[in-house]
């Protein structure tokens, strides 16, 4: 592996990146693709929460909790006694484990009420362990809830609740007792996973890193992971590593896409997807879409040739004839504009573009969400 000098490196960084790479579209490379092995880890816990104004509940998974809460503290209650509380009520608890926390470090938590509790405003959370994938205790919580949502109950069962009274926030509510490896500062090469596969922005993305670093110092991998050669040291290869997320590569455009959410009516075009010459009717809607050409005769004397040139037009017509003529280009975005201008609901411009993509007029994966 060639050795890599930092100082060097972020010099030349500094001179040469941005005059590599288009900066209209370009992005960092740190807001397109993250490092293999430095990840978050989620962590989840099961628990109680006391102290509520009669908010609480009463079933048997948390008398059962609260009876082996007691135990715990050497308490035991008399052989078939069931405690008749209400400021209690069971939970469950999650949090994302960042990369890198040390022990000692503190992170926020989420508490969620798992019975019948009306409320959790007011409570306090006892000690619980939050565990990881693998069953290790990782984090240990406790703390006072800090809840936005309240409800309110009248006498003849009218009820008021606003936002998520069920739902609350501990800020630094759980300790950090274990820190999760990972294989950051092993072997020779750092792993860029890119957050949207795709083989131009890959080949892209070693390009830039080679094109200031030298020749094979990157190797795209697939469509979503390239490979970088790193130093050892790990000094060295945080600053390596700190160097390179601020190098500039211009993604590649994706696919050509139509986004149909049929719950929403939203609908969202990609800037790539065309449309074949096609006419459409659609109840009493009518859109024909035709292409015709036009030749371009300059002077022969003076050099010109002559060029055929394709001209398209749209036209939407109703029962009332009324007509809309648009500009050359035959793209869905004036397919959308013509249905909207003749006030067609999402619902026929979903049905429309499902039959133009049946019809092998529509150039775009159509997908419906």
């Amino acid at each position: 592996m060639k050795n890599i000098n930092v100082i060097a490196l972020v010099i030349l960084a500094i001179v040469t990146l941005l005059g590599n790479v288009n900066e209209a579209n370009a992005q960092r490379i740190k807001d397109i693709a993250s490092v293999q092995g430095v990840r978050s880890n989620q962590l989840v816990g099961y628990g109680l929460v006391v102290g509520l104004p009669g908010t609480g509940e009463q079933s048997p998974f948390t008398d059962q909790s609260f009876i082996t809460m007691l135990r715990n503290f050497g308490i035991s209650m008399p052989a078939g006694v069931k405690p008749k509380v209400k400021n209690v009520a069971a939970v469950a608890i999650h949090a994302d484990l960042a990369a890198f926390t040390k022990p000692g470090q503190t992170i926020d938590i989420t508490v969620s009420s798992v019975g019948s509790a009306k409320s959790l405003r007011g409570g306090t959370l006892l000690r619980t362990f939050l565990k990881g994938l693998d069953g290790n205790v990782y984090a240990v919580a406790q703390g006072s809830l800090m809840v936005s949502g309240f409800s309110a109950e009248g006498a003849d069962g009218s009820k008021v609740i606003q936002n998520t009274p069920t739902v609350g926030r501990i800020p630094n509510g759980a300790i950090v007792e274990r820190e999760v490896p990972n294989s950051f500062a092993q072997g020779d090469f750092i792993t860029f996973n890119l957050h949207h596969s795709d083989f131009s922005t890959a080949k892209r993305f070693a390009d830039v890193i080679n094109s200031i670093l030298g020749d094979e110092i990157a190797k795209p991998l697939d469509a979503t992971s390239i490979r970088v050669s790193a130093p050892r040291d790990v000094s060295q290869r945080v600053s390596y590593l700190a160097t390179l997320e601020e190098f500039e590569v211009q993604p590649a455009s994706g696919a050509a896409k139509i986004i149909v959410n049929s719950r929403t009516g939203t609908i969202v075009v990609g800037q790539h997807v065309r449309l074949m010459p096609a006419a459409i009717t659609h109840g009493s809607l009518t859109v024909t879409i035709a292409e015709s050409p036009i030749i371009s005769q300059p002077n022969q004397l003076a050099g010109g040739e002559t060029v055929v040139a394709g001209q398209s037009v749209i036209d939407v017509t109703q029962d009332d004839s009324r007509m809309f003529k648009f500009a050359p280009g035959t793209t869905l975005d004036e397919l959308v504009r013509a249905v909207n201008l003749v006030g067609a609901s999402p619902s026929d411009l979903m049905a429309i573009l499902e039959a133009l993509k049946q019809a092998g007029a529509l150039h775009g994966e159509l997908i419906v969400i």
